[in-house]
């Protein structure tokens, strides 16, 4: 139950950290492409790369806190449902340039993002 309540609580922040960060970059950037979104899954991709790297193979956080970092609070920050949701109005908008942008960048770049993270965690924590 204890385990629950630290994924609930992790996600409740993390959550807030996604509308938050989005909400953010959308204001100072306007226009129909999701920046924020797309900013805020690289983010938090490039942070799971550092946290795995840390829970798992230097042990600086028990293993029960990967519930809380890893599953609550990153879990609820970088969902792809937001980026599904934001991609599929791009599509049905005709804006197939964007669409692709959106799904392109998002993967490809959320993929080096939780790779550097992690390789940059074992430069500086070998």
């Amino acid at each position: 139950m204890t385990n629950l309540l630290l994924i609930g609580l992790g996600g409740f922040l993390g959550a807030l950290s996604r509308y938050g960060l989005t909400t953010a970059v959308q204001k100072g950037i306007p226009g129909a492409f999701p920046l924020g979104t797309l900013l805020t899954n690289i983010f938090g991709c490039f942070l799971m790369g550092i946290l795995v790297y840390l829970i798992q193979e230097k042990e600086v956080f028990p293993p029960t806190s990967r519930g809380f970092l890893l599953v609550g609070l990153l879990g609820a920050m970088t969902t792809f449902s937001t980026f599904s949701l934001e991609t599929l109005r791009l599509i049905q908008n005709d804006r197939w340039i964007f669409a692709a942008g959106n799904v392109l960048g998002s993967v490809l770049l959320c993929l080096a993002a939780v790779t550097l993270g992690r390789l940059l965690m074992k430069v500086f924590l070998p």
